[in-house]
């Protein structure tokens, strides 16, 4: 199922710090193809997508956490969830594994 992605301001922040930083186009790659498989298939076994208990949304939406990395320090993490619409879902920040 297609889904489209919606970005918080600080989801834009992250990603444009990424972008600015000539030393993260490998981070920034990965960030990117993770962002790509959660429009196409957010089952897909790279993600390892989970429910993340810590957060919640601004109307209490459960928020679930999607791997850019693994097995690397300062492995990279998405933040979102779904909504507000049907078939969207919402960044809400792309940070390093906290």
């Amino acid at each position: 199922m297609q889904m489209k992605l919606k970005f918080t301001k600080e989801a834009l922040k992250n990603l444009k710090a990424l972008k600015a930083n000539s030393a993260q186009n490998g981070r920034l790659k990965q960030v990117l193809k993770a962002l790509g498989f959660m429009e196409t298939n957010l089952k897909h076994t790279g993600l390892c997508t989970h429910k993340y208990d810590s957060l919640s949304g601004p109307n209490g939406e459960e928020v679930f956490e999607a791997y850019a990395q693994n097995q690397t320090p300062g492995a990279y993490r998405v933040f979102w969830f779904y909504g507000p619409d049907k078939r969207e879902i919402t960044v809400i920040a792309i940070t390093p594994h906290p």
